[in-house]
């Protein structure tokens, strides 16, 4: 579960993240063509019901699934002022929407629902390990039987320590993040040092399979930043 000042950074910090997808400098528009790709394959098998796990305004996932629109999309974040945004984002798809305020690892363990997609973007890393088991076996229960969970995520690289880890990516913050006015960045920073804490690509593959998650493929890397698709069985040639 996200702590209770993790959770208030993420409710009185909208706007700062924002702004740091709209100058791209966690590769959202490179990753979102990804996942539009993904999309358009899951449309060609049926009408797909999607929950979004930390889904801010889904500014990046609204054109992708405009294009390729499920049977219900379902959004979840902590932030009431991003889910206001994500209802105008949302505004022309095609199907049910259901926006709810609420901690992702909760709003998981609490669904009845056969999910046929699970997104979540940028947020698995915030859970401390055992909860992150927790959402691994969470996803287990409520997938279907083909579904996907979808992870953008930030991952530490094999045998990579938490310390370097997060020395590596903050220098990548202060040397790149230039546009980001300096004393909104050291706070971007000091919350990275404190809450962010994640885990390297086999340490979560492990957790999957233990789920029941058996397949699992990188869909793209740009640095830390990855999207990797899990399924309960071995993944089809034609995903990419």
């Amino acid at each position: 579960m996200i702590s209770a000042e993790s959770a208030a950074f993420f409710a009185r910090s909208w706007t700062l993240y924002d702004l740091i997808t709209e100058y791209n400098y966690m590769f959202h528009r490179e990753i979102y063509a990804k996942i539009e790709d993904l999309l358009k394959q899951r449309k060609e098998c049926n009408r797909y019901q999607m929950i979004d796990l930390g889904c801010g305004n889904a500014r990046f996932l609204a054109p992708g699934l405009l294009k390729c629109p499920p049977a219900l999309y379902h959004g979840v974040d902590l932030s009431e002022a991003a889910l206001a945004e994500a209802r105008g984002f949302l505004a022309g798809l095609s199907c049910e929407v259901v926006l709810t305020h609420g901690e992702l690892l909760d709003s998981l363990q609490a669904t009845e629902r056969k999910w046929d997609v699970i997104f979540t973007g940028f947020a698995v890393h915030h859970l401390a390990l055992q909860d992150k088991a927790r959402f691994f076996q969470a996803v287990g229960r409520c997938l279907s039987d083909n579904g996907w969970l979808l992870m953008v995520d930030v991952m530490r690289e094999e045998r990579q320590t938490r310390k370097d880890y997060l020395e590596e990516y903050l220098r990548f913050m202060r040397d790149r993040w230039i546009l980001i006015p300096a004393d909104e960045l050291e706070a971007a920073c000091a919350h990275v040092e404190t809450y962010d804490y994640p885990e390297s690509l086999s340490a979560l593959q492990e957790m999957a399979k233990e789920s029941g998650l058996k397949g699992s493929k990188v869909i793209s890397q740009f640095g830390q930043h990855y999207t990797v698709l899990f399924s309960r069985d071995s993944l089809p040639q034609t995903v990419f």
